[in-house]
């Protein structure tokens, strides 16, 4: 009985060896099949290559709520279409600094919580970014986005990750690269592309999310180029007047780039100190709006087809405006502000009573309606905008840049306003 038990200890010594040999190379396969799904770049060299640098907010208020930590987790990928990104620059926006206050928390909120889970916070802002693609879920074809990429993109509004971080994780409809053209063809839903090669990285980071918000106020809310102007990327509205309220804004100076490009009259306010600049975008008419005798000389020129106010005027100015127009339509709606002083159910009565409001009075004074435009991740706007990008059309202009460390000043000088093009952020 104890020779048998010596022999069986003895073989089983010699299967282990065997069996770790055989587990190696099984695992080592296996590995290899989940790299040819889920590729993946190293991480660069870090003393821990699954923590980042980010900032974060704990409680909504003012720039002081903005915390800077080294010992941030790394975005896993969830789902088979998502893009673990590298960033290398970020910009800062409006929506940034009114989302760090708490605005469209209630409904934002709703989308970003799963049933159950009350967590809000820690919450990362920036909508916009520029970097490198260094992972991939299984759905994403490597043709089409591989690894190592320089991209473009932009994060949902409902993400509670931003790219005020070193890595990003988007789904890949948010993301575009350089050999955009053959390659949006691919993607099917394009938010994460190459990155035009005509831009650096600073410009790459600066378009997105302005552009798709121009883009998006024209061609899905105003209908510039009928159907096809917001169903694809052909664009349109050849021989329309526009009013651009706001030239010398982010969305305003590309609002100006995109209208020109389309063969639309484009007239546009601004201050004093910025109308040559404007007027170099190729504005036809450039008036301070600090000038009561400019202004009157707008009303020669209506009714406008669209009055697009980049300068957060919003709907009430409408009727109150001297000129006559078809439609008016502002990026700064109380949609979202409605709802989170008054809950869902009130919040959405108060906006219908005041989009009706706000229409009866535009009509009778006007002639037009008033509408609210919103920023749109659509894969048909990335593909117009890269476009016009490619064909030396479209160029952000770049207020000013900031190291990462300093992002806290780059929401400051947000704050103050009276900006000329878009604030970036270099990591």
């Amino acid at each position: 009985m104890q020779a048998i038990g010596f022999n069986s200890i003895l073989s089983m010594r010699q299967c282990i060896p065997l069996a770790r040999r055989q587990f190696s190379a099984t695992a080592q396969s296996a590995l290899s099949g989940s790299q040819t799904n889920d590729q993946q770049l190293p991480p660069p060299n870090t003393k821990s290559s699954d923590k980042m640098r980010g900032w974060q907010l704990h409680n909504y208020g003012e720039i002081d709520e903005l915390q800077l930590s080294d010992k941030l987790k790394i975005p896993q990928i969830r789902s088979s279409n998502e893009c673990l990104v590298r960033i290398r620059a970020t910009a800062v926006n409006p929506i940034d600094l009114a989302m760090l206050r708490g605005y469209g928390a209630t409904v934002l909120n709703k989308m970003r919580c799963q049933p159950g889970d009350g967590i809000e916070f820690p919450l990362i802002l920036g909508r916009e970014f520029c970097g490198e693609l260094v992972q991939t879920g299984m759905g994403v074809p490597s043709d089409s986005l591989p690894l190592g990429a320089r991209v473009w993109g932009v994060v949902p509004l409902q993400s509670s990750a931003g790219a005020h971080a070193e890595y990003v994780a988007v789904p890949s409809y948010c993301v575009s690269t350089t050999k955009s053209q053959k390659i949006l063809k691919v993607i099917r839903n394009p938010q994460l592309a190459p990155a035009p090669k005509e831009l650096d990285d600073s410009e790459a980071a600066s378009v997105l999310y302005a552009g798709l918000t121009a883009w998006s106020g024209l061609y899905i809310t105003g209908g510039l180029g009928g159907p096809c102007g917001a169903a694809t990327a052909s664009g349109g509205g050849a021989h329309k007047r526009v009013l651009v309220l706001g030239g010398s804004g982010g969305v305003g100076t590309l609002a100006i780039q995109i209208l020109k490009s389309q063969k639309v009259q484009v007239l546009a306010t601004c201050s004093e100190n910025a109308i040559e600049m404007v007027r170099n975008l190729g504005a036809d008419i450039v008036v301070d709006y600090n000038n009561c005798e400019a202004m009157e000389e707008l009303c020669k020129y209506a009714p406008y087809d669209i009055v697009l106010d980049c300068a957060g005027q919003g709907g009430q100015q409408a009727a109150e405006s001297k000129f006559d127009f078809r439609q008016y339509i502002t990026f700064s709606s109380p949609l979202l502000a409605n709802i989170d002083k008054q809950g869902l159910g009130l919040g959405a009565l108060k906006n219908v009573f005041d989009l009706v409001q706000t229409n009866v009075k535009s009509v009778t004074q006007r002639g037009g309606l008033v509408k609210w435009g919103f920023f749109s991740p659509a894969p048909q706007g990335i593909q117009f905008l890269q476009k016009l990008v490619e064909q030396r059309k479209l160029m952000p202009l770049i207020d000013s840049s900031y190291g990462f460390g300093d992002l806290p000043k780059a929401f400051e000088k947000m704050k103050g306003g009276h900006l000329r093009g878009k604030i970036v952020v270099k990591l």
